[in-house]
């Protein structure tokens, strides 16, 4: 099942290529520019029923060297099929293309990382084998902790993916106080992004909860993750509109020349209950005084429906 870790996990790349750096930096090359790459669609699928897909793929053209092609797959737990999977997309990407592929695994899990890094995948007969898949592996041993804040500052995406990674680490409370830290230093907007972006790739983890204590409330930019900031924003826009009903209560009410004490305004003021403001909205044009309305059952309606007759009268 896709889950918004899994997707985060791998199309950070997409938008912010340089979270790259450690692999460009294993295999001896420089950092490619975001202009060098280019995405390219990650479907594999030739005939159905059939249909592999791979997480991202990525068309890389550096300075110097032949061009090559970057599969992206986020892993989060060992699986006995994805050797074959692998396989294969490797294969059709190298056929469709005409470019050699680099398979990049992406594990939060050291265990997990260890799996993929611990291959290599055969496809053999007896003694002989005819394939070999070996995935590079973007996990806690290889992408490395974030421990200065300049660097959140200086590359934010990359420190969010190594947050990400190192989310099922001991030290991730740390890691999530230094980011926490060096995020002060972005504007408003430039904080939420990032912000929201880590609470996604976090979603299901523990490291979640501590870094909802950390955030700043700021407008959402991730509608429909339930992140902290989208739930402040969800609630400012509530009380808003709370707002605006209780203004529109104790406008009726003074246009009909009722008293209203500062008890009365104090309580229209301070509900929030959207339903119950409703409520009293449609009541404050028949109501006999500014306290009726809070007054609930049979005789509230029976006051309602003959507001100027005497009690006891038949």
């Amino acid at each position: 099942m896709v889950t918004s870790t899994h997707e985060t996990s791998h199309r950070i790349f997409q938008d912010h290529p340089e979270v790259l750096a450690p692999i460009f930096e294993a295999l001896g090359m420089p950092p490619p520019a975001k202009a060098d790459i280019e995405l390219v669609t990650p479907d594999a699928t030739e005939l159905k029923p059939l249909e592999r897909r791979v997480d991202t793929v990525l068309k890389v053209e550096p300075s110097e060297g032949e061009a090559f092609l970057l599969a992206i797959e986020a892993q989060t737990s060992p699986a006995a099929d994805k050797g074959a999977n692998w396989s294969y997309y490797l294969a059709y990407l190298r056929a469709k293309f005409g470019l050699p592929v680099l398979l990049v695994a992406v594990c939060r899990s050291r265990f997990t990382a260890k799996w993929a890094a611990g291959g290599p995948f055969e496809c053999r007969v007896g003694p002989w084998t005819s394939q070999v898949t070996r995935p590079f592996v973007l996990g806690p041993d290889s992408v490395p902790e974030i421990t200065d804040e300049a660097v959140v500052a200086q590359q934010p995406a990359l420190a969010t993916f190594s947050a990400i990674v190192h989310s099922e680490s001991r030290g991730i409370e740390a890691i999530l106080n230094l980011l926490a830290r060096g995020m002060r230093s972005f504007d408003k907007a430039t904080a939420t992004y990032w912000s929201e972006l880590l609470e996604v790739g976090l979603e299901n983890t523990p490291a979640r909860e501590m870094w909802r204590e950390l955030e700043k409330m700021v407008v959402t930019y991730f509608p429909g993750r339930g992140t902290v900031f989208e739930e402040a924003y969800l609630d400012g826009q509530a009380q808003g509109e709370a707002k605006g009903k209780a203004e529109g209560i104790l406008r009726v009410l003074e246009v009909r020349g009722l008293t209203v004490s500062d008890a009365v305004r104090a309580r229209i003021s301070g509900c929030t209950d959207l339903a119950c403001l409703d409520d009293w909205l449609d009541r404050s044009g028949t109501v006999e005084r500014a306290e009726d309305l809070f007054e609930t059952g049979p005789d509230a309606a029976a006051q309602e429906t003959h507001p100027h007759e005497p009690a006891g009268q038949e």
